[in-house]
């Protein structure tokens, strides 16, 4: 009784694990088939099964490269200011330059007292 149990039971998990492998979605060998239409059906389910990995593969792709297009602007955004501010920084330094240097002038506070001493 025993043995009829564990046989029953491998034959259950044999049959369950055929049927879950034929759910899988994948490339089917089909020259196993003998009849002319299950083997147009298997080369079907191979052509649906690629179709729809290539156009996952498609989408995929281009919201990569429409990343990487963003990125790129925000490069190229970045680069334009840097620029700017590099020319306006090189235009304050050739001012600086060209203008000759001043001497700062005597605080006016204490100019005022020595005008108070001379005065007594």
């Amino acid at each position: 009784m025993r043995s009829s149990r564990l046989l029953t039971l491998t034959f259950l998990v044999a049959g369950s694990s055929a049927a879950m492998a034929q759910d899988v979605p994948g490339i089917e060998i089909c020259t196993v088939e003998k009849t002319m239409e299950r083997r147009t059906s298997c080369l079907q389910s191979n052509v649906n099964f690629l179709q729809q990995t290539v156009g996952k593969l498609r989408l995929d792709q281009q919201q990569r490269l429409d990343a990487a297009n963003r990125q790129i602007d925000a490069l190229k955004a970045t680069v334009t200011s840097l620029r700017k501010t590099v020319e306006e920084l090189q235009a304050a330094q050739k001012a600086a330059a060209a203008s000759p240097a001043k001497p700062a002038p005597a605080p006016a506070k204490d100019a005022a007292p020595a005008a108070k001493d001379a005065a007594k």
